[in-house]
């Protein structure tokens, strides 16, 4: 169950964004089924509308919880309004909307970063909308440099010449999915004529064919007050903020051409009606499946992806359509997991329902277990989606789905951004920010017969576009690897440094400062067997966070047994003493909450959140797993092939390849980093090494528990001292002695060939620090001035921003309890990958030879401490920092204390910090990608 899922392309990074159109006005409508309301939260309650003169539509919302604020501008065009020939033009644009304006030619991220803004942006199928979230004090800020760049954005050939090398470089990026390929074709196939059925980000062919005057015009048709919705979420005052966006968005001109948006808009719609509701709906006649799409392409795991035609978001339909999604995928206790995965047959399965502006569809995907065919996976999926059409569902599953969909809207949207993106969704593609409340009130009323009628009207074989996806390389083996000469075949020398104070001429002013010394600080408690607990209370929101660690990673591996310890995780939830798999399932699922355990390096992460109500449920399932946890053997054999399938898809992915490979060169094969699952070692684990590794080191004293959220701290504790009180442990717990790491003796270079990729990902580096380490905070600046960020950085602005090498180029020290690796990442097209190298090389020799100037690193530490803010005002990202600094070492004053210590750096640290730890002439480079990124020697 994706949640009103849809496709979005970033400037910074492609993700899938949820948006779930619900209302948290939970009123109990008066229904056959009855589910509690389970909170009185509004998220439209105290919004106010306004409508400009000019046809902006401002939507404000005051929330008190922390000093921050969002503003995000949401504009009414996406690629459903691209006519033939420049598919990925709104794609395009966004990325230039980031290159400047008249008045402030100057990178707008930049200025963002300048501002302490978490900020991004991101082109769908019917809107590109932009956002960022600063503290409050730079909110009259935030609204000049967005007003700014609605009217006045530099769109000229040396922008989209650059830019388009960018734009290029992400889409053939995303060739290197599988997925992302098969989803292209069956798209297409399923709406040959509607451009839904296009990519949103564009192709390669089109975006090489834009022109300035092409984009020019689309800009000034699309970007103007009448086709945009402004909000503002957070710590402010309306009125005052109202005269602000009055005085800087009011005096822009309308710029549209008489409807042109609806004129552009209009296509040939496929022959799916949307007209009919569920009232007088009739099953379609079935007339002849399509034969499915096949793909055969170099890949790993084998795939299907199905599509049924959906009516558009406002039509009467969709309630129930959004039940029926939930019951067929919402979670293990769903029909389409325990028929597809419970079964062996699928290593995953997932299904969402795109409903936009004009008629949409629903997606069912599915990665094959290793051996089984997709067609008999199709020919269950038949048949499960058959059940739904001939029987009502039951109750109990009606229930679920429906206290599923209300939960998660509550808890998707704790923070200010996160409401703001709700907002800015409806207003956009529904028409209406209060959509939410009338779709939860239908919600509620959904009947089984109503389910049953959506899936005969909407999942009719006759309307199925299905797409298989069968790799040419079934054993997942990647290609052939070599060893670089340890040269690279060109020189490069790097533009000066971007000055702060050039560009702080371009800042808009901001107000007082805010005061971040007010963070509360959490209570920590030990329990007597060693557990520890950290409670920070936060009545805000009716939502639990919970964060935990056990000392269990992937450290304790070895070679011989690499994946031992995430099988160990991941087979946690299988079952207990008192209750099996699926009952431990719906134990969360039919209250919403969600609770997972994942093995990084370091330990075995917990994440769980729910309603605050349901707290109890969440702490007594986590104690029964960590105390009585069985490990069947049917259920280890099912993690077992999903394990292999997840391995599969790494050694085909150069991101995944990449980073392995890159540790591997790093540590020593007989140290604990070095250690990484392999085809033998996960077939070599047996149930009795899991029992071993879980009766060794999941143990109170090696475990962590952080909980923020609406609570009784007196409760918790009695709560936590009932479950967990008898949970003991005997002897001491198991500690490694890591051994320290040098550095490379010179500069080496790995290559990692992985046929049928389109691009390449390079990892450069070597071990850097852990974070207790003194030069930590210096680091920190230094990275941030590096490359903290791909767009204000040094790296983003000369690979990145000046020469186009790069969709993203990253920096940063994986500092944690041992040293980790200090690293750059970047993802480049073949040919660029030299050029990026030797770019990237000659920036780390700048930065060792000249050091930083006295304002990049003043403008370095504001940006850290003015983000920080913005951290503190999630209450999941609350639980996981409070975590994290006591999994650490540090002290409960770190999370109001960070700020202060990052100003605290001085310029001779960090000098210092830069001759430690910056060694050009020692890194690692590896490359993993197609075969043809690195010239012979001496061509």
């Amino acid at each position: 169950m994706k949640l009103r899922s849809y496709m979005i392309i970033g400037f910074l990074l492609s993700l899938l964004l949820s948006i779930v159109p619900l209302s948290g006005n939970f009123t109990n409508a008066a229904t056959p089924t009855a589910v509690a309301p389970i909170s009185a939260l509004s998220f439209t309650q105290g919004v106010q509308k306004t409508l400009l003169d000019n046809g902006l539509t401002v939507l404000t919302k005051e929330v008190h919880t922390a000093p921050v604020v969002s503003v995000q501008v949401w504009y009414k065009v996406g690629s459903r309004n691209e006519v033939k020939g420049e598919n990925g033009i709104s794609h395009q644009l966004e990325h230039l909307m980031f290159k400047g304006t008249t008045d402030r030619p100057v990178q707008f991220g930049r200025l963002f970063s300048a501002l302490g803004s978490q900020f991004n942006a991101f082109t769908s199928y019917d809107e590109t909308a932009y956002f960022g979230t600063v503290q409050r004090d730079k909110l009259v800020a935030l609204l000049t440099l967005e007003a700014d760049r609605m009217e006045n954005s530099l769109v000229g050939p040396e922008q989209l010449k650059s830019e388009k090398r960018v734009v290029i470089s992400e889409l053939q990026g995303y060739e290197n999915s599988p997925g992302y390929r098969l989803d292209r074709a069956v798209m297409q196939d399923a709406f040959p004529s509607r451009a839904y059925g296009l990519p949103v980000g564009g192709t390669k062919a089109d975006v090489e064919k834009f022109t300035v005057e092409q984009v020019q015009n689309y800009y000034k048709t699309y970007y103007s007050p009448e086709n945009a919705t402004l909000v503002i979420t957070g710590d402010f005052a309306t009125e005052p903020v109202l005269k602000v966006v009055k005085e800087t968005f009011g005096k822009l001109s309308q710029r549209a051409k008489a409807d042109k948006v609806l004129d552009n808009a209009k296509r040939a719609l496929d022959h799916f009606s949307a007209s009919s509701s569920l009232a007088d709906a009739s099953p379609a006649t079935p007339v002849g499946k399509k034969a499915p799409i096949v793909l055969k392409q170099p890949g790993s795991a084998a795939l299907l992806q199905a599509i049924y035609p959906l009516p558009d978001i406002k039509h009467p339909d969709v309630p129930a359509i959004d039940v029926m999604d939930a019951i067929l995928t919402g979670g293990r206790s769903s029909r389409l997991y325990q028929a597809l995965v419970e079964s062996g047959l699928a290593s995953s399965v997932s299904g969402g329902a795109a409903e936009l502006i004009e008629p949409g569809w629903y997606e069912i995907d599915a990665t094959a277990a290793p051996g089984q065919e997709l067609e008999k996976i199709a020919q269950v999926l038949q048949e499960s989606l058959a059940k739904l059409q001939q029987q009502p569902v039951t109750t109990e599953e009606l229930n679920r789905a429906k206290t599923q969909l209300q939960a998660s809207l509550v808890l998707s949207n704790q923070d200010i951004t996160s409401q703001a993106n709700q907002l800015g969704y409806n207003q956009t593609v529904a028409g209406d920010y209060r959509y939410i409340e009338q779709y939860l009130a239908a919600i509620a009323k959904v009947t089984p017969a109503q389910v049953q009628q959506a899936a005969k009207t909407y999942l009719s074989p006759a309307k199925q576009t299905i797409g298989f996806f069968e790799p040419t390389q079934p054993d997942g083996k990647p290609g052939t690897s070599s060893a670089g000469s340890g040269r690279t075949v060109e020189n490069f020398s790097p533009g000066k440094p971007v000055d702060p104070a050039e560009l702080a001429k371009y800042l808009p002013p901001a107000t007082s400062a805010t005061d971040s010394g007010k963070q509360s600080l959490p209570e920590e408690f030990t329990l007597n067997n060693g557990l520890r607990v950290l409670l920070l209370g936060d009545r805000n929101l009716p939502t639990i966070n919970l964060s935990g660690q056990i000392d269990a990673g992937t450290e304790f591996d070895g070679n011989q047994k690499a994946g031992l310890a995430n099988l160990t995780a991941n087979n946690l939830m299988n079952g207990t003493q008192a209750k099996n798999a699926l009952t431990l399932a719906k134990t969360l699922e039919d209250r919403g909450a969600d609770l997972n355990f994942g093995a990084s390096r370091e330990g075995v992460n917990i994440s769980g959140e729910g309603l605050s109500a349901n707290l109890p449920i969440l702490i007594q399932t986590l104690a029964d797993v960590l105390k009585n946890a069985t490990f069947p053997a049917d259920q280890l054999e099912l993690s077992r092939q999903r394990a292999l399938t997840s391995l599969k898809v790494q050694l085909d992915d150069p991101t995944g390849l990449g980073r392995q490979v890159f540790q591997q060169a790093i540590y020593p094969e007989n140290h604990p980093f070095h250690s990484f699952p392999t085809f033998e070692s996960l077939k070599n684990i047996t149930r009795d090494d899991l029992l071993g590794f879980y009766q060794t080191h999941y143990r109170p004293d090696n475990t962590t528990l952080a909980l923020v959220g609406d609570f009784d701290q007196v409760k918790v504790k009695a709560l936590l001292n009932q479950e967990f009180g008898k949970w003991q442990a005997t002897g001491k717990p198991p500690v490694l002695k890591i051994s320290s790491v040098s550095l490379p003796q010179t500069l080496t270079r790995l290559n990692k060939v992985i046929p049928g990729k389109a691009e390449a990902v390079t990892y450069i580096g070597y071990n850097g620090i852990s974070r207790k380490d003194p030069r930590f905070y210096a680091a920190r600046v230094l990275n941030q001035i590096l490359g903290g960020d791909t767009l204000a950085s040094r790296l983003g602005t000369e690979v990145r921003d000046r020469q186009g090498l790069t969709y993203g180029i990253y920096s940063g020290f994986a500092a944690g309890i041992n040293p980790g690796p200090f690293l750059i990442q970047m993802q480049t097209a073949p040919g660029d990958t030299q050029k990026a190298i030797a770019s990237t090389l000659a920036l780390l020799k700048q930065l060792r030879e000249q050091g930083v100037t006295e304002a990049e690193f003043n403008a370095a530490k504001r940006s850290i401490t003015n983000s920080y803010p913005v951290d503190l005002a999630n209450p999941s990202d609350v639980s996981s920092i409070i975590l994290d600094n006591a999994v650490l070492g540090l002290s409960r004053s770190e999370i109001r204390d960070f700020p202060q210590r990052i100003q605290a750096v001085t310029m001779a640290q960090l000098q210092k910090t830069i001759e430690d730890l910056i060694k050009p002439e020692n890194l690692i480079i590896v490359t993993a990608g197609p075969g043809d990124t690195v010239p012979k020697i001496g061509s």
